[in-house]
């Protein structure tokens, strides 16, 4: 363990947040990736890895969670520290308590704080007061800690990530511009294909096309899916209707339909594609039973990968 707490110490990335992947240089999300690996590959040979014992990590919820709420709550544990899950309803934000000063104070009895909300200028004056870390477990905006499980499930299984293709269809959400951002970093090329009122943001969406400048990336909207996944390495979708969307999913549905992922896409894109989705899945909206459990899909993997993703963002921001 001595060694990884020497790489972690090396990144010389604690005390920092983690608010989106544009924050961070290439070196920087790379070097995240290589230790998000290194931990994978410890846990899997059941070698203590405790880096953080003796620390607390507080957990707050504004959005119901599977798999961010389990995944931070086992990798917490696995890293030796203390999880405390705070559920809005349970402490004073409800009831009129600042972020402000919920930062302050938290930050006394805290060593990080992740987030799970909605606005993302929430978490950024969370931030602003605290004087922890604190980790962007999603907002409506961005959600860089799947980014990071992504960038790591198609390192895994298409040999790297310079170069390599990913094609995401549907809505233009937070899930699709952290993808830009990520694959800015990382020097993949990624494809968002949408309807053009669907479309990611066009700020985001500019900051990750300036980042690819310095990578290789590219970073390409289109409404043409069929024309985009040919020779694609990763397709790669999201629910049509997210949190707090509910009333416009009847819109929503007919909008994006021709978006939706199944054998045929697949079949277009060819056998070297691999099949992504962050989960929840709606059957018959944005993707098929059949694709989802199909050779093709790595979707149970990429899920796991949240796990160790953001098991190195916390060793590395903690340390």
């Amino acid at each position: 363990m001595t060694a990884l707490r020497d790489r972690v110490t090396d990144l010389g990335l604690i005390g920092r947040d983690f608010l989106t992947i544009h924050d961070y240089a290439p070196a920087e999300i790379g070097a995240l990736l290589d230790l998000a690996v290194e931990l994978k590959a410890a846990q899997k040979r059941g070698e203590a890895h405790a880096l953080l014992a003796g620390r607390s990590v507080g957990m707050i919820f504004t959005k119901t969670s599977t798999r961010t709420r389990i995944s931070f709550e086992v990798g917490i544990a696995q890293l030796g520290a203390q999880p405390l899950f705070l559920n809005a309803n349970d402490i004073q934000l409800r009831v009129g308590e600042t972020l402000k000063d919920t930062g302050h104070v938290l930050s006394r009895y805290l060593d990080a704080i992740m987030i799970r909300t909605f606005a993302h200028a929430d978490v950024v004056d969370l931030a602003a007061s605290a004087t922890i870390p604190i980790i962007n477990g999603l907002t409506d905006d961005h959600h860089p800690c799947q980014a990071m499980a992504d960038a790591l499930t198609v390192r895994e299984h298409c040999g790297g990530l310079e170069g390599r293709k990913l094609v995401y269809s549907g809505d233009g959400n937070n899930v699709a511009n952290s993808l830009a951002e990520v694959g800015a970093k990382t020097g993949m090329h990624v494809v968002i294909c949408t309807p053009d009122d669907y479309r990611p943001d066009e700020a985001i969406v500019a900051r990750a096309r300036a980042d690819a400048a310095q990578t290789g990336a590219t970073i390409e909207l289109t409404r043409d899916l069929r024309a985009a996944v040919r020779g694609a390495d990763v397709i790669y979708t999201d629910t049509f209707t997210s949190m707090g969307q509910e009333a416009e999913h009847d819109v929503r549905l007919a909008a994006l339909r021709a978006y939706q992922v199944n054998d045929e896409l697949l079949a277009l894109a060819g056998p070297q594609a691999r099949l992504m989705h962050c989960l929840p899945a709606h059957w018959g909206e944005e993707i098929t039973e059949a694709a989802l459990y199909s050779p093709q899909s790595v979707i149970f993997d990429q899920a796991e990968n949240r796990l160790h993703a953001q098991k190195a963002v916390m060793a590395a921001l903690i340390g």
